[in-house]
């Protein structure tokens, strides 16, 4: 080994309070990232089969003109419960939960920068989840006004529907563990990092976390006081969104949104930076412009905090504020299309490996690009006026968080799997699992571009038999249920991997950044040696230490498949 790369030494005795016990309670009182991260990881796939479910009896629903399967108030209280539990309780929270797991690791720390409140922020969206669940045992039922609970529907007094007080009460508690999360991440990345990590070499998933971090503490206080507000409506009396007593149903909505887009991006960027790790590994490369990759997530980051009223394009704010939101909206697809040309870039001439992570990486491009052209188009206020609150819209959006964020976290799975257990996936349940997930996702929802276009409301618990609205319809719903057999063989294969599946090995990628340099799974220490750090790829500095410091785009020969 060249005296140039000298091991940096990492003491093994536990953190105070951390230690290798075994057993549920070590799960329960754990402070250990890992173990937290991975209590997020299980909690979210539970509530996504959840909301999955409740998204099938929806579509059920939909499949024939003039359904009676479900009542208009069942029907509008799974509409709620399934877009607020899959963003709020299993995107959001499953993102967060491979950032608390792997950006110790990334960074080469041994724990969070406070390990305790790592705890609690996952207690806090546990707990968050269950007053939320709750309210389907109450005498009204749960929450019926959309995931988005627009006012005054949303804040009329507790004495006439419990739901949407249990949906605020729980979104405000789970939003707290998530804004506890983002100041830890912040403290993390800036303060633990090891020797040789600066912020120009940090992996780029750490990067796309460190934003999301910035923007959870940053608009995370702005639903937290919509969610007061509400409350204080619901149950004391008070007129904040109440227009008959002089308060302003629209402010809701500039509350909402004003949290609700960088809640978008919160959801996307973290996606990115998983696609941004996968997509070198397996196509042997560097990542194309790493610059830019980065300092394209910061100018998202920024950007988003001022385009929230582009969802309100139909409410009447005026030609003036609305050309403003326009123009920036679109401003936002300039550095997300840079991304897109950064991974196709790095692809383009490299040696491929198409494993199932590398599947879904590439999936993932394609199908969010379909989303962020639709998004352009809707970023035009006439077009807007004319697709808004129709299938379109509902199009839109599943195009750019399933084909976006789920497409990502499918890739994350199978790539950090090795690193979570020792083992490896099933490479045949993955492939069966790619396909059925991408016939599923794009027949159920690709068509639901053309709904939209024909007027088809979204919302609705049933339609009349307008030209073609049943068949499409019925093409969306068998499209749903490809997607929930896609779900039970990922499942599936997580069950199988876990008992009987490949022993991984440290690094059975030949993956570069530092999570890969200790055992798989790592040791509560994480580190007994951290490799130096003179490049944005430790590992390949490791293996090759006569190598320039930093290696330029040229194709790397080693990899999984030679």
């Amino acid at each position: 080994m060249s005296s140039r790369i000298p091991i940096v030494p990492e003491s093994t005795e536990p953190l105070p309070g951390l230690g290798e016990n075994t057993g549920l309670l070590s799960w329960v009182a754990s402070i250990d990232h890992k173990q937290i991260g991975i209590m997020y990881l299980i909690g979210t796939l539970i509530y996504f089969v959840i909301g999955g479910l409740e998204a099938l009896m929806i579509r059920t629903q939909l499949a024939k003109p003039g359904s009676e399967l479900l009542s208009p108030e069942m029907y509008n209280q799974l509409f709620t419960m399934h877009g607020t539990t899959m963003i709020f309780f299993v995107v959001m929270p499953f993102l967060i939960g491979v950032g608390v797991y792997l950006v110790p690791l990334m960074i080469g720390a041994r724990d969070m920068a406070f390990p305790r409140l790592n705890a609690l922020s996952f207690w806090l969206f546990a707990f968050g989840g269950v007053l939320l669940y709750y309210s389907f045992f109450t005498q009204s039922g749960a929450p019926d006004v959309g995931w988005f609970a627009y006012a005054p529907l949303s804040e009329k007094p507790f004495s006439l529907n419990n739901g949407p007080t249990y949906w605020a009460l729980g979104l405000l508690v789970s939003g707290i563990g998530s804004l506890i999360s983002g100041l830890n991440n912040v403290v993390t990345i800036l303060t633990m990092r090891t020797p040789g990590m600066t912020m120009r070499r940090l992996p780029l998933f750490v990067w796309m976390m460190l934003v999301t971090s910035f923007l959870l503490v940053f608009v995370i206080p702005i639903i937290t006081s919509a969610f007061v507000m509400l409350l204080l409506d619901r149950l004391l009396g008070a007129t904040f969104f109440t227009p008959a007593f002089g308060g302003s149903a629209i402010l809701w909505q500039h509350f909402f949104w004003g949290f609700g887009h960088p809640e978008v991006y919160i959801l996307v960027l973290p996606a990115f930076g998983i696609v941004s790790e996968v997509i070198p590994v397996f196509s042997r490369k560097p990542i194309y412009g790493y610059e830019f990759v980065a300092g394209s997530t910061v100018a998202i980051g920024l950007l988003s905090l001022g385009v929230w009223a582009h969802h309100m394009f139909a409410v009447g704010l005026g030609n003036v504020a609305n050309a403003y939101f326009s123009l920036a909206s679109m401003l936002i697809a300039i550095p997300t299309g840079i991304k897109v040309l950064n991974w196709v870039s790095t692809m383009w001439g490299g040696r491929i490996n198409f494993a199932v992570p590398m599947l879904f990486a590439t999936a993932f491009i394609i199908e969010f690009v379909v989303g962020g052209l639709s998004g352009v188009a809707i970023a035009s206020v006439p077009i807007d006026w004319v697709v808004t609150d129709s299938y379109f819209i509902v199009a839109h959006f599943h195009y750019t968080i399933f084909g976006g964020s789920l497409f990502a976290i499918f890739a994350g799975v199978y790539y950090w799997f090795p690193k979570f257990t020792g083992r490896m996936m099933s490479e045949t349940l993955g492939k069966w699992h790619f396909w059925l997930t991408v016939v599923g996702f794009n027949m159920t929802f690709f068509i639901q571009h053309f709904l939209g276009v024909m007027g088809m409301p979204r919302r609705t618990y049933t339609y009349h038999d307008m030209p073609y609205w049943g068949s499409m319809n019925l093409i969306s719903t068998i499209g749903a249920f490809i997607i929930a057999l896609s779900v039970l063989v990922f499942i599936w294969n997580i069950i199988v991997s876990l008992r009987k599946g490949e022993p991984a090995g440290d690094n059975p990628w030949k993956a570069w950044t530092l999570e890969w340099a200790t055992t798989s799974p790592p040791p509560v220490y994480n580190f007994k040696l951290v490799p130096p750090v003179r490049g944005r790829r430790p590992l390949w500095d490791l293996a090759h230490p006569d190598s320039p410091d930093e290696p330029d785009a040229k194709i790397v020969t080693e990899g999984p498949n030679g």
